[in-house]
C-alpha cells in the first residue's frame, strides 16, 4: 500500500496525503465534462446572444440508446434526474457485470429487471429490435 505526497503549492494542499488503494467509481465511465463555454458565446468567445449566461454546472451522462444486450437480463440500480435532458435516467446493472445508463421507462421502479431481446415479454422497459430476423 503506498502513500504518496504531493509538492506544496497552495495552504489546502499542505500536510496531504493520497493512498493508491483507493478505487474509483464504476460509474464514472459514464459521466464525462463538457468542455465548451456555452452560453451564448461563439467560437472566439464573444457574447453574441444576450441574457444568457451562470447556471450550474453539468455533466455529462452517456444513455445507452442502442440497448444491444441481447438476452441479458438487468436490474435498475438507480433513478436519475439528468441536467442536460428534460427526462430522468435509469442506472443498470446488467447480469455480465456491466453499467449503463438509459432513459427511464415510465412506471418502472428501483429493483425491476428489464431485457432485449426478440423473445422478450412484453413489458415496460423491454426492448424489442426492429427487425426481427
Amino acid at each position: 500500500m503506498a502513500i504518496h505526497l504531493s509538492k506544496t503549492s497552495s495552504p489546502s494542499t499542505r500536510n496531504g496525503a493520497v493512498n493508491s488503494q483507493v478505487k474509483s467509481n464504476s460509474r464514472n465511465r459514464l459521466i464525462s465534462g463538457q468542455h465548451h463555454c456555452g452560453k451564448g458565446r461563439n467560437a472566439r468567445g464573444i457574447i453574441t446572444a444576450g441574457h444568457r449566461g451562470g447556471g450550474h454546472k453539468r455533466l455529462y451522462r452517456k444513455i445507452d440508446f442502442r440497448r444491444n444486450e441481447k438476452d441479458i437480463y438487468g436490474r435498475i440500480i438507480t433513478i436519475e434526474y439528468d441536467p442536460n435532458r428534460n427526462a430522468h435516467i435509469c442506472l443498470i446493472h446488467y447480469g455480465d457485470g456491466e453499467k449503463r445508463y438509459i432513459l427511464h421507462p415510465k412506471g418502472a421502479i428501483i429493483g425491476d429487471t428489464i431485457v432485449y431481446g426478440t423473445e422478450v415479454p412484453i413489458k415496460m422497459g423491454n426492448a424489442l429490435p426492429l427487425s426481427a430476423v
